[in-house]
């Protein structure tokens, strides 16, 4: 035991499954050949990256030293700037091995979008975009330390709540249900507040559990959210507005975070689980179906300009709806608790009565096994009893005389009948 503790502590510390995919991508490297190197399956490799399992021992060391992010690369990049830039679309391959369900993307020939157009400030203020998670200063970040856990989620709140339920209605067209959607992942967010807390990017786990919840199926077996609320009465807003709602809901939220939120192309396929071509060939084709409502988005010359003029769709759509204003957040910290202290009281409630229906049934179970009485029946078809047949009336009056009479000598062998 001694051993496999020093072990256990004396290895490299791993960043979370969707930083190890995000950094295994930056360094051009494909599932199999980090399996090839470290010495197992491309489907372990893919659970260590979806967070089922995690590597231990020479294998640990062997994953970490290879999606280790460069020095250079680090004293380059920023988190801002990655957060915020779009990605190039990568050009599609021919096959895309890893979702065959995925539609085909378009040709290689297509060139790469360019990098991003400089944002405008206005264009900045979006309410569609995500809140600023760059670096700060050491004043505000030794500031942002001394919060306490309610402070932190607070401010989190405060900062990232307006922008996902905008985000959450253009996803779902139901505003009811975008701000049902927020509420329930900040929620969430707050039960699981000491994993979030250090989550590289906390406003990204929280806006990827809207987008679950917002997306969940089940939500057409309720009547308020049956049917998409009432589109915009602008022509233009409205074609935009019914293209999105006709996308498939993968491919609908992979235009939103990308051209939407401002995320790269790894970002946001790891966000919608799905690989990065795989994630560009959806993109693709929701912005070809898209192009088809929006006559200025089909005549854009490159696809960094159609990047551009749908972030700036999207955030004039966002801002024209009035979405619903979201609880306050010590609302949603204390709903989180009560249904926290529910479920825990629902639970010892249900193990006291399964304990008390278990001892009832040791206290008036048998102790051993008694067979059980068999109902009467009537009896058919058994022969006649045999054995002596019933006495004439002459062998009763032989039967007399014999106990009448003493019989001696030859007449006890022969009676005399009378």
């Amino acid at each position: 035991m001694t051993r496999s503790t020093t072990d256990e502590a004396a290895a490299p510390q791993l960043p979370s499954p969707k930083e190890r995919r995000r950094l295994r991508e930056a360094k051009s490297l494909s599932e199999e050949q980090v399996a090839a190197a470290v010495g197992v399956t491309r489907a372990t490799v893919r659970s260590w990256e979806t967070g089922r399992t995690s590597p231990r021992g020479r294998k640990r060391v062997l994953y970490a030293k290879l999606i280790a992010p460069e020095p250079e690369a680090l004293a380059t990049t920023t988190p801002a700037a990655a957060m915020t830039a779009p990605a190039p679309v990568p050009t599609a391959p021919e096959t895309v091995p890893e979702s065959a369900a995925e539609p085909t993307p378009v040709s290689s020939a297509e060139p790469a979008p360019e990098a991003a157009p400089e944002v405008a400030p206005e264009v900045k203020a979006m309410v569609v975009a995500e809140a600023d998670t760059g670096t700060d200063t050491g004043e505000e970040a030794a500031g942002e330390r001394r919060l306490s856990p309610a402070g932190a989620f607070d401010e989190l709140y405060a900062r990232t709540a307006p922008n996902l339920v905008r985000q959450a209605y253009l996803l779902t067209g139901r505003r009811a249900l975008a701000r049902e959607s927020v509420e329930r992942a900040f929620q969430l967010a707050w039960h699981r507040w000491p994993e979030v807390a250090v989550d590289r990017d906390p406003a990204g786990w929280v806006r990827a559990a809207a987008y679950e919840y917002a997306m969940s199926p089940w939500h057409r077996l309720r009547r308020a959210h049956r049917h998409p609320d009432a589109p915009p009465t602008e022509p233009g807003k409205r074609a935009l507005f019914d293209a999105l709602l006709d996308l498939p809901p993968a491919y609908r939220r992979t235009l939103l975070l990308y051209d939407g939120v401002g995320l790269d192309l790894p970002e946001t396929a790891a966000e919608t689980e799905a690989s990065t071509p795989a994630a560009a060939g959806r993109l693709m084709t929701a912005r070809a179906a898209v192009a088809e409502r929006l006559p200025e988005l089909a005549s854009a010359a490159t696809p960094a300009e159609q990047s551009a003029l749908l972030h700036d769709r999207l955030g004039g759509l966002a801002r024209a709806e009035h979405a619903p204003v979201p609880q306050p957040a010590r609302a949603v910290r204390t709903g989180s608790e009560d249904k926290a202290r529910l479920w825990t009281r629902a639970a010892v409630a249900g193990v006291a009565l399964l304990i008390a229906v278990t001892g009832l049934t040791l206290h008036t179970a048998p102790t051993h096994y008694e067979p059980p009485i068999s109902p009467a029946e009537r009896v058919g078809g058994v022969p006649p009893r045999g054995g002596p047949q019933k006495l004439t009336a002459q062998d009763l009056k032989l039967q007399k005389t014999l106990r009448e009479q003493l019989a001696h000598g030859p007449e006890r062998l022969i009676p005399q009948l009378r």
